[in-house]
């Protein structure tokens, strides 16, 4: 069975069709919310309700569009629920990195095809993610569905149950707030195609970091770079205010470290592991998600030990250097 065909309601294939697309409506969840973990359990709705459902898709639309139908109403029926404002003042405290090695389960698919709108960089990388978190759901889940999926106007109204003219409006109303939460050339805030002098300025980034050696890390930061740590609040602009911060929280006198390079929201990231005396070896402690723009930082993101399982890294690193 093809992955949009039709299928009827008690076709054993049903589960198997739905779960071809599990990896996209995930990441389509993962927009709307911006945790991973809430699009995991939103994917699991979206599944329970599709399977409950079953006898009511007619076929009007392809599968697929029945089930991010249902996806995006289960994402505004959690935000709701948990999350009735929008975020404010630069900062998502809920925000959870994307393993690129989970974005690479899909299949490559045509240069234009769904496959690769639902993981294209510059609408996947952090600041993209930032910035929708501060519109409202609704319009949100618009801008989501015409700009980034290239839904039509009247599939999105028909899906909100509003009108072509408000589904136009609130659009229009997402873009500008997006501008305001992204800086206004789109170079500015995507970081690219990693090329040989981001790889090399990560390297740098990585040995003063593991060093630690702060003017080093302070002379690769842009002046306007942002710095936070989710779900710590802190939002630290400028890099007068992030080398304080540093400092503040005692970075410095940080000993024991050791790095893993690895990828995260289409972008350089590093894994940090410190050295536990009682233990004999390195354990999780950090993952610096990087944007880099002009061979400078522009932004980092750093995230807790909790999310190194999903990243595939190991739980612990010997003093011996193997893994």
């Amino acid at each position: 069975m093809n992955a949009d065909t039709r299928p009827e309601a008690g076709d054993p294939e049903f589960s198997g069709l739905a779960e071809r697309h599990r990896r996209e409506l995930h990441v389509h969840c993962y927009r709307m919310l911006g945790s991973f973990e809430d699009a995991e359990d939103t994917v699991q709705e979206t599944f329970l309700r599709a399977w409950r459902r079953r006898e009511t898709f007619a076929g009007r639309s392809t599968f697929r569009a029945w089930l991010y139908r249902i996806a995006t109403n289960a994402c505004l029926d959690l935000l709701a629920k948990r999350r009735p404002e929008p975020a404010t003042g630069g900062e998502v405290l809920w925000l959870q990195p994307y393993p690129d090695r989970l974005l690479d389960e899909l299949p490559a698919g045509d240069a234009d095809g769904p496959e690769t709108a639902a993981v294209a960089r510059e609408t996947i990388e952090l600041a993209y993610l930032v910035a929708l978190q501060h519109l409202a759901p609704r319009p949100r889940a618009a801008l989501i569905l015409r700009d980034v999926l290239g839904w039509p106007a009247k599939e999105v109204a028909e899906l909100l149950g509003d009108s072509v003219n408000s589904v136009n409006s609130a659009l229009q109303r997402a873009r500008a707030g997006m501008r305001e939460h992204l800086p206004a050339e789109r170079q500015d805030w995507t970081g690219g195609e990693e090329d040989a002098g981001t790889r090399e300025l990560v390297r740098r980034f990585t040995d003063a970091s593991v060093a630690p050696d702060v003017p080093a890390l302070a002379a690769m930061l842009r002046d306007d770079v942002l710095f936070s740590m989710p779900p710590t609040p802190g939002r630290y602009v400028g890099r007068d205010a992030v080398v304080h911060n540093w400092i503040e929280d005692g970075y410095p006198d940080l000993k024991g470290l050791r790095a893993v390079p690895t990828c995260a929201n289409r972008q350089p990231a590093v894994a940090y592991y410190l050295w536990q005396e009682g233990e004999g070896a390195y354990r999780p402690l950090t993952i610096d998600v990087l944007r880099i723009t002009g061979g400078a930082i522009t932004e980092i993101f750093t995230f807790h030990d909790d999310q190194f399982p999903r990243f595939g890294l190991p739980e612990r690193l010997p003093a011996d250097g193997t893994e």
